[in-house]
């Protein structure tokens, strides 16, 4: 992971070029940020990588700004931790982005302990977002459900094993294999 956002952000320092600066003018590349959430971590974390300088041998001063690249990673446990000044942002971050909490749950974290307004066009908000996951989810669900119909097909079942075999209605199964079809011919 850290080094897609280190391949990320010297592509956002790079794109720079002829757009923020022309050119040999390095001293107008501004400054980049990149943050990274991961969840499903064994720990809480939290991160910035960034450049250094280490003096090795002198003390010479280079001109130029160290600054300018920024990555923040922030590593979200599987258990929504325990309120804790240390983990204020991961508890925000990791209700926010559950899949387990319901909406209202979320809601009530987000209201009681950051004293974030919750008003209605909020709710509604958080209310996409945890029924936009669950469609991924069930997205995923049915590709998987899907390929492996079309895989017992190209094996040679029949459309009546495959529903007997998946518990699925025989006019599903014969849609997803009608489709694979087409999307040979």
């Amino acid at each position: 992971m850290l080094n897609r956002a280190v391949f990320y952000v010297s592509r956002l320092i790079s794109s720079q070029k002829e757009r923020d600066f022309e050119n040999t003018n390095y001293n107008d590349i501004k400054r980049v940020y990149s943050i990274w959430i991961c969840m499903g971590m064994d720990e809480n974390s939290m991160n910035h990588i960034h450049l250094t300088n280490d003096n090795l041998v002198g003390s010479y001063v280079w001109k130029g700004k160290i600054d300018l690249i920024n990555i923040i990673m922030i590593g979200l446990s599987k258990q929504l931790p325990k309120r804790d000044e240390q983990y204020k942002l991961h508890r925000l971050l990791g209700a926010l982005l559950s899949k387990e909490l319901t909406a209202d749950e979320k809601l009530n974290i987000i209201g009681n302990e950051y004293d974030i307004p919750v008003e209605e066009d909020f709710r509604k908000d958080v209310g996409v977002m945890c029924n936009l996951s669950q469609g991924i989810k069930e997205d995923g669900i049915a590709i998987g459900e899907a390929r492996i119909i079309i895989s017992m097909y190209n094996n040679g079942f029949t459309a009546e094993q495959i529903a007997a075999a998946t518990d699925k209605d025989i006019k599903d199964i014969e849609i997803i294999i009608r489709g694979k079809e087409l999307a040979t011919v």
